[in-house]
């Protein structure tokens, strides 16, 4: 049977449009961390790499050696964890996107392991070089206890979701670890209409 995120895995990647709280398991992904501002058209570079990656384990049954445990499975998501660059230009309120930490990511399936992940990065580079492969890691991240949300509409306007999940924390006496979050992209910016963004919004607390 062929995994599929949205349908079995919604817990996960189709919360509803109000804060939950959620429990969040381990997982591999292929990442690549990055700073400046996400309208850059260089941004972009970083998206293509690791979706480049992403379709190359997709593809990997097609080997002459498959990985073990192969199964069929649908590409996950691209997801984003934000933070401020530099700090001591962080004006509370203000979002001054050239001064964006970001590290983008795309989950892999569990049976990715290091040694594949390596293989499938060394071969990439032979197949379609870019400078940004070298800068890619693989790596396990179990984010844990967080509240997440649906938000529908404009990047602009996520500051209204998370102003939400604030209160949400404060009603459930919970407490945001950091001003670091994560984004879960699931609408194509480049062919759904802004009002139409359907993006998952999620923080660690405790």
């Amino acid at each position: 049977m062929k995994k599929e995120w949205r349908k079995h895995e919604k817990e996960i990647y189709l919360p509803k449009n109000k804060p939950e709280l959620v429990e969040i398991p381990s997982f591999n992904y292929f990442m690549i961390k990055g700073k400046g501002n996400p309208n850059e058209e260089t941004f972009g570079e970083y998206i293509a790499v690791l979706y480049s990656l992403s379709y190359g384990t997709r593809m990997s049954y097609k080997w002459r050696n498959p990985p073990q445990n192969y199964y069929e499975y649908t590409v996950y998501p691209l997801e984003g964890v934000w933070d401020i660059a530099d700090k001591s230009k962080y004006i509370p309120g203000v979002v001054d996107k050239d001064n964006l930490a970001f590290e983008l990511m795309i989950r892999q399936p569990s049976f990715v392991t290091e040694t594949f992940a390596n293989q499938l990065i060394e071969l990439t580079k032979q197949k379609k070089p870019h400078r940004l492969l070298e800068e890619v890691e693989f790596k396990t991240i179990e984010e844990g206890r967080c509240v997440q949300m649906l938000h529908l509409g404009s990047y602009d306007d996520e500051p209204i979701s998370f102003e939400i999940m604030k209160q949400f924390c404060i009603q459930n006496d919970l407490k945001r670890i950091s001003m670091k979050h994560r984004e879960i992209y699931l609408s194509d910016f480049r062919k759904t209409k802004t009002e139409n963004l359907k993006t998952v919004l999620r923080f660690k607390v405790q």
